[in-house]
């Protein structure tokens, strides 16, 4: 969430961002508000200091009268305040994120900018499967079982399929372990106020799964419990960097995805992700948005599949964020390059809709940034399947993940 007072004082920087991020928030209706709620905030206190001065002493008949009406007034001016408090804060809560002057203008994924290539991409002398084809020949991934159950979007992973997840699983948690992370379990639910903080409330509403007449949702991801962990808290700058990685299952609608990735699981209700959360101060944020950035192409490079780094667009980004980087690794089945993480610099604008703050030596406190960046998903799986299957059906482990599979170096039927 932008802060009041710079937007006051950057009106017209506001607006041309809002007019980048294709944000219909009006700035001059928020100015409006932020006009009468102050107005009304003066004449409250005013008021208050009036019947405060009348109530010191024994009040006659008369002055009772006064009082009441008094009392009565500030009733009035107190229930428009907060009528009008709530109109500010709804509209406040729409406006996206500053855009870093970086990043490109687009209006969709079709106008993010590829910026880095890494690897070659396999060359096989038969026809690619798809992972779907090879998962389902080799018995570890079942989709059709899954639809009876849950329907669309779900699938089974199945013998060393699951064996697989559990070895990329801990290859990440080694690797970011040693980068002085601090691995997490975290809950699968959370309140409307975490994902009000973390700003997937309210512009992502629709992806939600909801759990009726409860204040809990299932996660999209533990970036919203992990950057929500240290909510309404005070802390100090020398715990700066708290850098935190957990695994969990995610669970999103896919609202809006009708006709997409309809095959296979690529796209999907439930995944296993990795996540990066890290909380900084604001001066290092570039340091540690490249250093996870660093982390996700690690892990590709340890698993040898090639991939390409991608600037996003305005108009691709979420609201919440400041600059945002793709990775995408090469599906052969698909002779192209599809995102497997992301990695976005959110600035403040999670830690003031949290109250997240640090005390500065001077003892000043302002509020940290954040960086979300995914580590690997289920997607690092399917990559494997793809890249590393052989004529025979058959798929070749990575060496770098052999020792997390007890010495497992193919897997076949």
């Amino acid at each position: 969430m932008l802060d009041i007072n710079f937007i006051r004082n950057n009106r017209k920087l506001v607006e041309e961002n809002n007019k980048k991020r294709n944000s219909k928030v009006r700035v001059d209706e928020i100015l409006d508000l932020d006009e009468k709620r102050r107005k009304l905030i003066t004449e409250i206190d005013s008021l208050k200091s009036q019947q405060n001065k009348r109530s010191k002493k024994k009040p006659s008949a008369s002055e009772i009268v006064q009082l009441k009406k008094l009392a009565s007034k500030i009733e009035k001016a107190e229930k428009e305040l907060k009528k009008i408090e709530d109109e500010l804060f709804e509209k406040m809560s729409w406006l996206p994120n500053l855009l870093d002057p970086e990043v490109p203008l687009g209006k969709s994924d079709e106008d993010n900018v590829p910026i880095k290539y890494w690897g070659d991409v396999p060359k096989f002398n038969f026809e690619p499967l798809s992972h779907q084809e090879l998962g389902e020949a080799l018995d570890i991934i079942d989709i059709q079982r899954a639809a009876k159950i849950t329907g669309s979007r779900f699938y089974f992973l199945k013998n060393e399929g699951v064996l697989l997840r559990l070895a990329l699983i801990n290859f990440a948690f080694d690797y970011l372990k040693k980068q002085g992370f601090i691995l997490m379990s975290t809950p699968h639910l959370a309140k409307e106020q975490t994902l009000f903080g973390t700003g997937y409330l309210p512009f992502f509403k629709d992806d939600i799964y909801k759990l009726e007449n409860e204040d809990l949702s299932l996660i999209g991801t533990s970036e919203q419990t992990l950057v929500a962990y240290h909510q309404d808290e005070i802390l100090s700058e020398l715990e700066l960097p708290k850098l935190y990685s957990a695994y969990s299952q995610c669970f999103r609608i896919e609202a809006g995805s009708y006709g997409k990735d309809t095959k296979g699981i690529f796209r999907v209700h439930e995944f296993m992700k990795v996540e990066q959360i890290v909380l900084c101060k604001p001066e290092e944020i570039e340091q540690y948005h490249q250093k996870c950035l660093q982390n996700e192409e690690a892990f590709l490079k340890a698993l040898e599949i090639p991939y390409r780094v991608v600037l996003i667009c305005s108009g691709d980004m979420g609201a919440p964020g400041y600059k945002k980087y793709d990775v995408e690794a090469w599906f052969p089945s698909q002779n192209k390059y599809r995102e497997v993480t992301s990695n976005t610099n959110l600035t403040d604008y999670q830690t003031r809709r949290l109250n997240i703050r640090y005390r500065q030596k001077d003892g000043s406190l302002i509020f940290p940034y954040t960086i979300s960046a995914t580590a690997l998903t289920d997607r690092h799986l399917i990559a494997i399947l793809e890249n590393y299957q052989q004529s025979d059906g058959s798929i070749k482990i990575p060496k770098v993940l052999i020792p997390y599979l007890n010495g497992l170096e193919v897997i076949k039927r």
